[in-house]
């Protein structure tokens, strides 16, 4: 069984912010650009997040043109992707709104963190994939067997730098704001390791194009 095509995507500043300091969200993006995100949601079959997006955003991770969930419907899909959350602690809160809209959220965590996490069966399936982290392989497989064939990880910094970190992705979508955070910025795109798409293994830039103010990259695996 193949495991899932899994494509990441994010919104950052010039400098590889996802966000700055202040309590608000700040918004990177623009109006047309959300929408292309909303269409590569509604072309996949699962999206994934981690617990600090979930704590940072509180998305509901749902496709949200009644068009787009009416042409998954008619096509035998439900409106919306199935829903995972990464969480190795397990630590997440039971009224964010990921658990509360649509179906049921498949989370993935530790032997540890599913003994901790308080979330009832009617609002997650609670997955544990090893015994002190999330295991992405161990996910994927689980995704896959469930008939996952594209997965979109949308974040945040921790994840990102995961997958790419395991060379789990094929396609990274990156929107980039026209300015700098500096001093101000606070999560970050990917946090420092070691990661396999090297000068000695690039990856292919496939489009790049402006969405206003905003050039969107689209990079996949050589």
């Amino acid at each position: 069984m193949e495991r899932p095509y899994v494509i990441v995507s994010a919104a950052m500043s010039l400098d590889g912010f996802l966000d700055d300091v202040a309590p608000e969200r700040l918004v990177l993006s623009n109006e047309a650009d959300f929408d292309r995100v909303d269409a590569v949601r509604a072309g996949v079959d699962a999206i994934a997040i981690g617990a600090g997006t979930v704590r940072a955003d509180n998305p509901r991770l749902l496709v949200r043109s009644p068009e787009r969930r009416a042409m998954r419907e008619a096509s035998g899909r439900a409106a919306s992707p199935l829903r995972a959350v990464f969480s190795p602690s397990g630590d997440l809160d039971p009224e964010a709104h990921v658990f509360n809209s649509g179906d049921r959220v498949v989370v993935y965590t530790s032997v540890i963190g599913a003994r901790v996490c308080p979330l009832d069966s009617a609002s997650a399936e609670v997955v544990a994939t090893s015994e002190e982290e999330v295991d992405l392989e161990v996910a994927l497989d689980d995704m896959a067997a469930r008939g996952v064939e594209r997965l979109l990880v949308e974040g945040g910094g921790v994840i990102h730098t995961a997958f790419l970190s395991a060379d789990l992705v094929d396609e990274v979508n990156l929107a980039v704001a026209p300015f700098l955070l500096g001093e101000r910025g606070g999560a970050r795109f990917v946090y420092e390791t070691g990661f396999p798409q090297s000068p000695e293994r690039p990856l292919r830039l496939a489009e790049a194009r402006a969405i206003g103010e905003i050039a969107l990259l689209v990079y996949r695996r050589t």
